[in-house]
């Protein structure tokens, strides 16, 4: 491969990163105000699906990537709130799912495809579509400080993920994770805890996170 040929790639894919940055940081301006609160300095890539923003509050520094679902539920006399804190970075194609309460603390790390919901759709009816009968079993979710959660990994309601734990891909965590522990399986399970004196896991810096 040319030399110039290499410098015209490298130039031509900055450019592109640029460009995407600029478009999501002016999406994000245009958008902030139907926020509880939007963070000056947060990036909302699009495309992005958004219910309830009034509820949604992203704090400065967030990174939130493309195809990510941001959805706050209303029924049986209350709505969801979501809580995203400073320095968040998710992926991408991502889904934030509130009836009560989810809170994501500052610095917590999110890989692709992570699904995490406070409550979850009742079935007992057989005569009645699922998607009609409602949502039940709700309970505050919270994804503790520095956190780290690999691609596909799924949160369940009344679930608390402590300060810098991992949770390993393609996990379902239906029960807490303790501070500095890491879970995998489906149920996820702690398999080891990280010595305080450890390194601790990969921070992100506004962009795309591998998988744990």
């Amino acid at each position: 491969m040319s030399a110039l040929r290499r410098s015209t790639g490298r130039a031509f894919l900055e450019a592109h990163r640029v460009s995407q940055r600029v478009r999501a940081r002016l999406f994000a301006r245009l958008g902030a105000g139907a926020f509880a609160a939007f963070g000056r300095t947060a990036i909302l890539m699009p495309p992005v699906r958004v219910s309830g923003a009034d509820r949604i509050h992203i704090a400065e520094e967030v990174f939130i990537g493309a195809n990510s679902y941001l959805l706050v539920l209303e029924g049986n006399g209350r709505r969801g709130e979501i809580f995203i804190g400073e320095d968040v970075q998710m992926t991408g194609d991502c889904t934030i799912s509130s009836a009560v309460s989810v809170r994501i603390e500052r610095k917590a790390l999110l890989a692709r495809n992570v699904y995490v919901a406070d409550h979850r759709h009742a079935f007992d009816d057989p005569a009645v579509a699922i998607l009609d009968q409602g949502f039940e079993q709700v309970d505050p979710v919270e994804i503790g400080e520095g956190a780290w959660l690999g691609q596909n990994v799924v949160v369940g309601p009344g679930v608390r993920i402590g300060r810098g734990a991992v949770i390993g891909a393609n996990s379902v965590v239906l029960s807490d994770v303790p501070d500095r522990a890491v879970a995998v399986g489906a149920p996820a399970r702690v398999v080891r805890e990280i010595d305080v004196a450890g390194a601790t896991p990969p921070p992100a810096s506004g962009g795309p996170a591998s998988a744990a």
